[in-house]
C-alpha cells in the first residue's frame, strides 16, 4: 500500500475528528477490516464511515468493524486507487453494493481521461455516478471533493470535507496556522498601542 493510500482517509478522519469533536456517534475507519459475515475474511476499505455508532468503545479502540456486534452497516466506503488497481472498479464495488452501503467513493488521482474521483449512491440495488467534483451527502450533511493542498507538508490534490455551499473545511493544520496568526495579529497590534501610549506619556504597564 502506497503512503497515500493511508493519507488520503487519514486526512478525512482528521478533519471530522475536528468537526464532529462533541459528537460521539461516528466512527471512520482506515485501512480497518469490515467483518460481513463470520464464514469469511474481511473486507478492508481504504477508509469507511459509520454513523449511530459508538465512536470509542474503550481506550485501546477498535482494532476490526464487525458488523453483527455494530449492527449498523457503514454509510460510506473509500478506495484510493494507486499505482495499479485492486478490485476497485469490479469486486469491490459489487460488494459493496450487496453490503448496501449507501456511497461508495473511488479516488484515482492518476486517472487522465476520466474524473479521479467518482461518487457512486446506491439505488434501487445499483451504485449509481453522482455528477461533479464535489457531491452532496445529505445523509452526512457534508459533501467530499478534492483541490489541491498541503497535507503534512506534501502539496497535491486531496480529498477533502465541504458545507453545502462547497466551502472546504479546514484541515486541523490550517486551523492551528490561523489561530498562531491571530495570535500574533492581536500581539502585534497591543504592541503598536503601548507605544502610541508610551509617546502620549502613559505607561501602559499601569492600566488595569
Amino acid at each position: 500500500m502506497s503512503p497515500i493510500q493511508h493519507l488520503i482517509p487519514g486526512l478525512l478522519e482528521a478533519i471530522l475528528a475536528w468537526l464532529w469533536t462533541s459528537r460521539m456517534d461516528w466512527f471512520f475507519g482506515v485501512d480497518m477490516g469490515i467483518y460481513y459475515d463470520p464464514e469469511l475474511p474481511p473486507i478492508v476499505p481504504d477508509g469507511f464511515l459509520s454513523l449511530g455508532v459508538e465512536r470509542v468503545f474503550d481506550e485501546n479502540l477498535r482494532l476490526s468493524y464487525v458488523l453483527w456486534e455494530e449492527k449498523v452497516m457503514p454509510i460510506v466506503a473509500l478506495e484510493v486507487v494507486f499505482h495499479k488497481r485492486r478490485g476497485e472498479y469490479s469486486t469491490k464495488k459489487k460488494m459493496y453494493a450487496e453490503m448496501e452501503i449507501l456511497y461508495y467513493v473511488v479516488y484515482n488521482p492518476q486517472r487522465r481521461r476520466k474524473a479521479p474521483l467518482e461518487v457512486y449512491r446506491l439505488v434501487n440495488g445499483e451504485y449509481v455516478l453522482q455528477p461533479g467534483n464535489l457531491v452532496w451527502l445529505s445523509e452526512i450533511g457534508l459533501a467530499i471533493g478534492y483541490e489541491r493542498g498541503t497535507y503534512q507538508g506534501i502539496t497535491r490534490d486531496w480529498l477533502y470535507w465541504y458545507d453545502k455551499q462547497g466551502v472546504r473545511y479546514l484541515t486541523p493544520e490550517e486551523l492551528a496556522i490561523a489561530a498562531e496568526q491571530r495570535a500574533t495579529t492581536a500581539e502585534q497590534r497591543a504592541q503598536r498601542l503601548a507605544q502610541q501610549l508610551r509617546r502620549l506619556g502613559i505607561d501602559p504597564d499601569s492600566l488595569s
